[in-house]
């Protein structure tokens, strides 16, 4: 893969090619700034075959599942708080669970929402990255023309073009104020979503761990549940290193178990108990139940969304699987499995009104308790992988647009590109799992905490994804409009039951969010205050001779210096510097900038970008390393070192210096 480095007509070099003739490289054509370093690579866009989907759909199951999952350990508890003061309670609150479920994640998610991704990867940064590919409102100007060549940068866009879209296109793009609230508001639907990976792992083994109090009270004590619960939460975040893969072909047997046996146990309890608990899919029932409890209904409403819990990692996980393993797994696995999970339950709990509190072990028949339990425990820490995996994905693209100070990135499979740990997070996320299992000790107070991240993270997905509707996909607007009046109307009535409870332990993700946002807010502000400084003080070519003869003099040195700068433009301010206050230059000096484009993924081929800078008896040169927001870790220095000797070798048998 060669380089095209800007040259004059007279240096064009004459070779002779094998047969004695004489052949004259031509001047390829310039762009801008700099010279394309790249060639077109036919079919960038890879066919996954069935084979491999449905490996990766069985692995989705151990990572991405768990937390929505294990929801039947303690939805029914959590809804009743104070037990079930009527027996059609029990319908309308099944009916509310199984709507909720098939709207929300089934919907919303599986068919819409993941539909949004961003070449394959999810969360609240790639659709920000999607927003700022079709409109300028990303806050650093370091686009560039070839930028738009890179083969992943286009995507197939309608050729209609809607004036509804233009409209909003030219709003954003003309207001600061929009573009502040878009990266905050990102900001801060990351800092839920991290937060939900705090939270996830806390309540679901808590919730598990709790089984063995309820069959041997006098034996398991609350310490105990809560210290054993520490325990198995630094066991989980320990095993994280050995990678996604590895983790999900651990996991997902242990999953498909689980889903397994709640299935079973739901068919078991209402063919045995009431098998007329299918009146529960008449959404009658969800009215006579708000007219029956009024304000208690909409309270418990906080209760009935924990059933949706892990919703938002079917999107944020997706860039470890593909769309359509995920769509797979959810629709013939996970989906079936909690449905009659919930049937069973509501059949147990018409009966044994009573039992609320511990609704999942009490309606298990007594010969497989135990196994059950163990079944259980390990499911539930399962659960916690789906926001952990999120997680570190988030992470990885709110560094790359400048967003996160910088952490090591760790790819743990060499096949599949999204599959990464990050071990300063893990082992902050650790740190704070046992914190707040120490601090809040019960499911009902972590519940209350839980619910306001879940719901606020899928609103704000839904304001996103209604920009992507209206400027990318074109959709009509009276199917924008009945996503809002359905969907949207729904997660804002979720979301204000949940707010109720802010006093009660819902304070806590908002405080850690804020935390978050003030640490992202801050390192964005310093980033694009170093960016604009260097841009505002920057050194053009022509000006690089005149600061190199402004020293008394200077020696060349044999090697290669790299000057790393934020600019993609000219020549940074520490040159000028640097030529001051070091009496030698090395033999070729590369100023080398490492950039992201709004973008998952920059193929190999089109990641170098060169310029040779003027006058050449100086070599000097100019190179933009482009990355996507999910491309590996920003550490090129050893490639472009490698890649520019080669260049290097290769110019000099042709004597292009």
């Amino acid at each position: 893969m060669g380089s095209n480095i800007e040259q004059s007509q007279d240096d064009v070099p004459h070779e002779k090619n094998l047969k004695g003739k004489t052949v004259t490289s031509q001047k390829l054509k310039r762009h801008d700034s700099l010279d394309l370093e790249s060639s077109k690579m036919p079919g960038a866009k890879q066919v996954v075959g069935w084979s491999v989907i449905m490996k990766l759909a069985f692995q989705s199951l151990g990572v991405v599942y768990g937390d929505i999952g294990t929801s039947p350990l303690y939805v029914f508890s959590t809804i009743f708080l104070d037990g079930i003061k009527h027996e059609e309670d029990v319908l309308g609150a099944l009916s509310l669970i199984i709507y909720t479920i098939t709207l929300i994640p089934v919907v919303k998610y599986v068919f819409i929402v993941l539909q949004a991704n961003d070449n394959g990867d999810g969360g609240t940064f790639a659709l920000y990255s999607l927003i700022c590919r079709y409109t300028k409102v990303g806050l650093i100007p370091s686009t560039q023309a070839e930028d738009k060549d890179v083969s992943t940068f286009k995507l197939d866009m309608p050729d209609r073009r809607t004036r509804r879209a233009s409209k909003l296109k030219s709003t954003l793009e003309n207001s600061n104020f929009a573009k502040f609230f878009l990266l905050l508001a990102t900001m801060l639907g990351t800092s839920m979503v991290i937060g939900d990976g705090v939270l996830t792992p806390c309540i679901s083994v808590l919730s598990a761990v709790g089984g063995v109090k309820a069959a041997a009270p006098s034996v398991m004590t609350e310490d105990r549940i809560v210290w054993l619960s520490v325990a198995i939460l630094i066991l989980l975040f320990v095993f994280q290193r050995f990678g996604t893969e590895k983790v999900g072909y651990t996991f997902a047997p242990i999953l498909c178990m689980w889903f397994v046996l709640i299935t079973g146990i739901g068919i078991y309890n209402f063919v045995t108990i009431d098998i007329t608990i299918f009146r529960a899919l008449n959404p009658m029932y969800i009215v006579a139940y708000f007219q029956r409890n009024g304000k208690d209904a909409w309270v418990s409403l906080g209760g009935v969304v924990m059933c949706i819990t892990g919703a938002e990692a079917l999107f944020a996980d997706v860039g470890h699987f593909t769309v359509r393993s995920v769509q797979i797994s959810m629709c013939c696995v996970t989906y079936p499995a909690l449905i009659l999970a919930y049937l069973g339950q509501g059949a147990f709990l018409t009966k044994h009104s009573d039992e609320v509190a511990d609704t999942f072990y009490k309606s298990l028949p007594k010969s497989i308790y135990w196994p059950m339990f163990g079944v259980a425990v390990l499911a539930a820490i399962i659960a916690s992988q789906a926001l952990i995996s999120g997680t570190f994905a988030i992470i990885q693209q709110s560094l790359a647009l400048g967003c996160f100070p910088r952490v090591k990135i760790m790819h743990t499979s060499k096949k599949h590109h999204g599959q990464i740990y990050i071990p300063e997070i893990n082992t902050l996320l650790m740190l704070a799992c046992v914190l707040v299992t120490l601090a809040f000790r019960t499911t009902e107070k972590l519940s209350n905490a839980y619910g306001i991240a879940v719901v606020f993270v899928m609103v704000l997905t839904s304001c996103f994804l209604v920009l992507v509707m209206i400027m990318i996909w074109k959709t009509h607007i009276l199917l924008i409009i009945a996503y809002v009046l359905v969907i949207g109307s729904v997660e804002l009535v979720y979301l204000s039951a949940v707010l109720y409870k802010f006093d009660q332990g819902g304070y806590l993700p908002l405080a850690f969010a804020m935390f978050l946002l003030f640490i992202m807010y801050v390192w964005n502000y310093v980033y694009r205050k170093k960016y604009h400084f260097e841009l505002k003080n920057k050194i053009s070519p022509e000006k690089v001779k005149e600061t190199v003869d402004e020293t008394n003099s200077y020696h060349r040195l044999p090697g290669l210096a790299i000057f790393y700068s934020e600019l993609v433009h000219g020549i940074p301010p520490i040159f000028k510097h640097y030529v001051e206050n070091v009496p030698a230059l090395h033999s070729v000096l590369v100023f080398a900038s490492v950039k992201s484009l709004p973008i998952s993924k920059v193929p190999l081929e089109e990641r170098f970008l060169f310029r040779r800078v003027k006058p050449y008896d100086l070599y000097v040169f100019r190179c933009v390393v482009r990355y996507g927001c999910l491309t590996k870790n920003l550490s090129p220095w050893s490639k472009l070192k490698k890649k520019f000797g080669l260049l290097i070798i290769r110019r000099q048998k042709i004597k292009y210096f």
